[in-house]
């Protein structure tokens, strides 16, 4: 049977609750969607008689200039996640090596085509980090290796060293190495962990990238991989409909990429803020992993149900429950603005102390 694994789903909150929430689920820019996107989508609503261009030439040409990489070497897709499944369709693998806790339409993709899977543990007592011992895992039973970075749900990274190894030795191996980057730019230092650079050299790379985190577009669907195999292009064309970006994405897409004033202040907005969260949140008691980018991973232990008790306080945040080798005491919450933050950090405390008191009585 069929079950939505995600967050942002407000709608089914307010269908069985009805009422004003500050959704935490959702990891997008707090800023939200920039003025001069929405006002570049209403004006390509005006040239929706026509089809979409099925090759995205202008957003790919924008792109090229955003990555410094060849416009040739973009596919753009109705968001990440369809991208994801495309690749599964065009790689075929048989068998993959993915992280647990990750994202899960890694899997959800593969087993769409019959693909075996393997899990890479991360563990509590390391922070959820990979460690070293990773490449063991790459065995030649492997054809494609998952890594999320930063990692969701968890926000820790891998080093740009470490990931040039385990290319490298995927490449001896003809391994296909997905690395999804779609929260990198949330990240203090991205230069340090992407592996962008690497792609000229690794035709096994694909990275995954998309517009949903950073412009807060969540709603319109739009992403994008890079890499220099032509023939995983050429099949990521040919397993799935020609018109997948609509007119109004790629517009909104082609403007979001001028919108340098408002990345830099988002930025500065999640980095201060991330900050905010993960000391408050710690002052409460609660053990804290990773988050490295726009949301906080992190352990309760003595508050049973948080979720639930924090939605009827108005907050809505994501249980981890439902990612492999978690348990129902991990959450994860969007950084936000400073007065959503605060309200959220209120919030906790009260169900903290009602716990504190209930267990005294």
């Amino acid at each position: 049977m069929y079950k939505y694994v995600h967050g942002g789903d407000i709608y089914s909150v307010q269908a069985n609750r009805p009422g004003d929430y500050l959704d935490f689920s959702v990891n997008v820019n707090p800023l939200g969607l920039p003025e001069a996107v929405k006002a570049a989508v209403a004006a390509a609503t005006e040239e929706c008689r026509n089809y979409p261009d099925p090759f995205c030439r202008e957003l790919r040409a924008a792109l090229a200039g955003w990555e410094k990489i060849n416009w040739d070497d973009i596919f753009c897709g109705n968001g990440a996640s369809e991208i994801i499944f495309r690749l599964a369709l065009a790689i075929k693998p048989r068998k993959a090596l993915l992280l647990a806790p990750t994202f899960a339409d890694y899997a959800r993709a593969l087993q769409t085509v019959g693909c075996g899977i393997e899990y890479y543990d991360l563990r509590a007592e390391t922070e959820f980090r990979v460690r070293e011992d990773y490449s063991a895992y790459l065995t030649r039973e492997i054809d494609m290796a998952v890594i999320c970075n930063p990692n969701n749900p968890t926000g820790q990274l891998c080093s740009k060293a470490f990931l040039k190894r385990v290319l490298a030795e995927c490449r001896e191996k003809n391994i296909f190495v997905l690395v999804d980057e779609c929260f990198m730019d949330f990240t203090d230092h991205p230069e340090k962990y992407s592996v962008r650079e690497y792609l000229k050299d690794c035709p096994n790379l694909i990275i995954l990238k998309a517009f949903t985190k950073l412009y807060a577009m969540a709603g319109i669907r739009l992403g994008y991989a890079l890499t220099v195999n032509r023939d995983v292009l050429d099949r990521l064309k040919l397993c799935g409909p020609d018109w997948a970006v609509s007119s109004l994405a790629q517009a909104a897409g082609i403007c979001a990429l001028r919108q340098e004033d408002y990345v830099q202040q988002s930025k500065l907005l999640v980095q201060t803020e991330r900050e905010f969260l993960i000391r408050e949140l710690t002052a409460l008691g609660l053990k804290v992993f990773g988050s490295r980018a726009n949301y906080i991973f992190f352990l309760t232990e003595g508050v049973p149900d948080l979720s639930q008790k924090l939605l009827a306080k108005g907050i809505i945040i994501r249980s981890c429950a439902d990612y492999l080798k978690l348990n129902p005491c991990f959450y994860r919450v969007a950084v936000k603005t400073r007065e959503e933050n605060r309200t959220l950090i209120n919030r906790i405390k009260d169900v903290i102390q009602h716990e504190s008191r209930a267990g005294c009585d």
